[in-house]
């Protein structure tokens, strides 16, 4: 563990399992003072569990007080809190309740997250990290409602960039394939990579570390695709 951030402070939406757990660990692991925001906040040893609704104004606003009054300060949001892409069905029978919550949660959520943490963040001088998707960039079908929350997640946040720049940053971060279960996959699916590999959670905390550390100062505004190569590479019917 290092001290370069021990008095530092960050907030991980949807840090109960998956991604969002991983990044909470990493940035742990590091020094930083965390805490997790989930509808079902886990237990792990050292991290401040929050339960939270990112969909919903008056949790989110009381989420981000009880961080701030545990820590005096908030350097670090990572908005990382959605509903996975599911098979939602044909476009002519998605419902718009379905519609909805899903750009409720994994769209409308990283907007109140983002406009309750704005004031720490510039005070701070901190940065965020929003999770977006491969999906805001390339569909497969029957995707609609989660390809349009993620790729409204993008453009939120070089518009948050130019909003809270110069004293605070916002980047996002588009994972393609990431493990987060452990189970067997067929080699014909890893070799869809480049790099011979499915992606872990610790490949985008890392990478959501360096962002909000002060190694990446210069950097706001950017989106930043970790999908092993996939979507540069070329497929041939």
């Amino acid at each position: 563990m290092t001290r370069e951030y021990s008095q530092k402070a960050a907030l991980v939406t949807g840090g109960a399992q998956g991604i969002g757990r991983g990044i909470a660990l990493y940035l742990a692991e590091r020094g930083w003072r965390v805490a997790i925001a989930d509808l079902k906040p886990g237990r792990d040893p050292g991290i401040f569990a929050l339960r939270c609704d990112v969909a919903r104004e008056p949790s989110v606003r009381a989420c981000v007080r009880r961080v701030v009054a545990r820590f005096g300060r908030l350097d670090a949001l990572i908005n990382n809190a959605g509903i996975p892409q599911a098979d939602t069905g044909p476009l002519e029978k998605l419902s718009l309740r379905e519609w909805n919550r899903r750009i409720g949660v994994n769209l409308t959520g990283v907007f109140l997250m983002s406009k309750h943490a704005a004031p720490h963040l510039r005070r701070a001088r901190g940065a965020l990290v929003n999770i977006a998707s491969t999906r805001a960039l390339q569909s497969e079908p029957e995707s609609e409602a989660y390809a349009a929350a993620k790729g409204g997640v993008v453009s939120l946040t070089h518009a948050l960039a130019m909003t809270l720049g110069p004293r605070a940053r916002a980047n996002c971060v588009s994972p393609g394939w990431i493990d987060v279960i452990g189970k067997p996959i067929a080699r014909r699916e890893v070799m869809q990579h480049p790099v011979g590999r499915i992606g872990r959670p610790l490949d985008v905390a890392s990478l959501v570390e360096f962002l909000v550390s002060e190694r990446s100062l210069f950097i706001t505004g950017q989106n930043f695709v970790i999908d092993g190569g996939m979507t540069k590479k070329m497929i041939w019917i």
